[in-house]
């Protein structure tokens, strides 16, 4: 990795459900609280529509997505502009482990919903922090 750039978060852009809300969110939290000098985050619209800027912020690049669903859009498009996706998760995934929970709506997360999004957050710090040590 290049220690000169910053490891990129990008989250699935998942409108309309509450994954890809939780997905936005702990990634925002791992670039803008957890890790911000480590980690920057970059919009997958900006990815999807072809933006130059965006590319060339991912292309070559270490990237960690995280996905709402089994679709892995965020991880694909990452990958097809040339991001190097070294670990991709799944918000969805972690529902597993809070079956019953109501996490919320595609706008709003309840009390439970926050609390995911800090396990999820956490999780990708980890990985993260790993990552950098590998590098080392």
């Amino acid at each position: 990795m290049n220690f000169m750039s910053k490891i990129k978060v990008i989250p699935c852009s998942g409108i309309g459900k509450v994954y890809g809300l939780m997905a936005r969110e702990a990634m925002l939290r791992v670039s803008g609280e957890l890790l911000p000098e480590e980690t920057e985050t970059v919009c997958l619209a900006h990815i999807v529509t072809g933006e130059e800027d965006a590319k060339e912020k991912v292309e070559g690049f270490t990237c960690v997505t995280m996905d709402g669903c089994p679709k892995m859009c965020a991880a694909k498009n990452v990958a097809f502009v040339g991001g190097n996706v070294v670990k991709e998760f799944k918000s969805i995934d972690a529902m597993k482990e809070h079956r019953g929970i109501d996490a919320g709506t595609a706008t709003f997360l309840t009390d439970d919903g926050w609390n995911i999004v800090d396990e999820l957050a956490d999780m990708v710090k980890k990985e993260i922090l790993e990552i950098i040590e590998g590098e080392k």
